[in-house]
């Protein structure tokens, strides 16, 4: 097959969307076959670089475009539905889109992932353009022969809300990285670490409340604290380096620093929202994101079950591999064709 694979959101500093996107085309390549991948997209020209830099080391031909005004490019692609993608990337089996675009194409299977469907169910928490942008992805999603998800929960959300046939939607859970290992470089104090930011769903205000009732010497970090995202060996470093992790987060698609934290040798203290059910198993203490003294009693109770949650944990991030995320891609195309 060949697939021409929507690798824009990567032109942006990396969140969990372009951290799926750079695993599962890993997994891909890992899986091998007679498969050819093609990166492409259009993206600005600062963009650009920091696209290069994720794709390095990847076997993937690629098929970039550098324009002015990437975003209203990207948009406007979609709306007037012309030129067809086959002018920029050439002929191909699969096309996958991310949520960024939505290009047409003349030929071939027609395939997007939906991560989440938190701007259509929170759609005051967000800017409008960003609700306006995930709405017309979802309602494309509607014209897609492959849908993918990463969690049981999604997929029901997709069908539910969107209406698409469950024969179309197909779940392939992220993996984790090898970095993210108990072995290697910690910290020499301990601590309590989260990846809470100002996003709203990620809920620093409850875990920082939670934080002040706890009353004890163990200091709190969180991603907030920091002026620029961490790479992922530092992320390693505070994961492992860290007694108890923290995700109060309202609602998820998966929640992929859960795993990261249990694969790196960390207790973890999870919110109880159902999104998070597939991320946590039966490895970590849920907490009511709602609720201060919730957060701060799971974290009280995480420190007491040290011994007992690390292992539990490590044995549960072991499923998900970016090898499966990939070998579930190939399999879906190809059921497809």
């Amino acid at each position: 097959m060949r697939i021409a694979y929507d690798v824009t959101p990567l032109s942006h500093p990396r969140t969990g969307v372009g951290n799926y996107i750079l695993g599962a085309l890993r997994g891909m390549l890992e899986n091998g076959g007679d498969h050819e991948l093609v990166a492409f997209g259009p993206v600005s020209v600062r963009g650009r670089k920091l696209l290069n830099d994720a794709l390095t080391g990847l076997d993937v031909e690629r098929r970039i475009v550098s324009v002015p005004f990437a975003h209203a490019t990207r948009r406007v692609w979609g709306r007037v539905q012309h030129p067809v993608a086959e002018r920029f990337v050439g002929a191909f089996d699969v096309l996958h889109f991310s949520d960024w675009m939505r290009p047409p194409q003349r030929a071939g299977i027609r395939a997007t992932m939906i991560h989440d469907l938190g701007p259509l169910h929170f759609p005051e928490r967000l800017h409008p353009r960003t609700v306006r942008m995930h709405t017309t992805n979802a309602r494309e999603a509607r014209n897609c022969d492959v849908v993918f998800v990463n969690s049981q929960f999604t997929a029901s959300d997709v069908v539910k809300r969107l209406g698409i046939q469950p024969d179309r939607v197909r779940v392939a859970y992220p993996g984790v990285a090898p970095v993210f290992t108990p072995d290697g470089p910690g910290f020499d104090a301990p601590f309590i670490f989260s990846t809470a930011t100002a996003d709203w769903r990620k809920n620093l205000h409850n875990l920082q409340l939670a934080y002040e009732l706890l009353q004890i010497d163990l200091p709190l970090f969180t991603l907030s604290q920091f002026p620029r995202p961490l790479s992922d060996d530092h992320l390693a470093r505070f994961y492992r380096g860290a007694t108890v992790f923290v995700y109060p987060s309202y609602f998820e698609g998966f929640g992929i620093p859960v795993i990261e934290a249990m694969a790196s040798g960390t207790a973890c203290v999870v919110s109880s929202h159902p999104s998070l059910d597939e991320a946590s198993g039966d490895a970590a203490v849920r907490v009511d994101p709602e609720s201060p003294k919730s957060i701060a009693a799971g974290i009280r109770e995480a420190l007491a079950r040290r011994d007992e949650l690390v292992p539990l944990g490590l044995a549960h991030a072991r499923r998900f591999t970016w090898r499966e995320t990939g070998r579930v891609h190939l399999r879906s195309y190809g059921d497809a064709l």
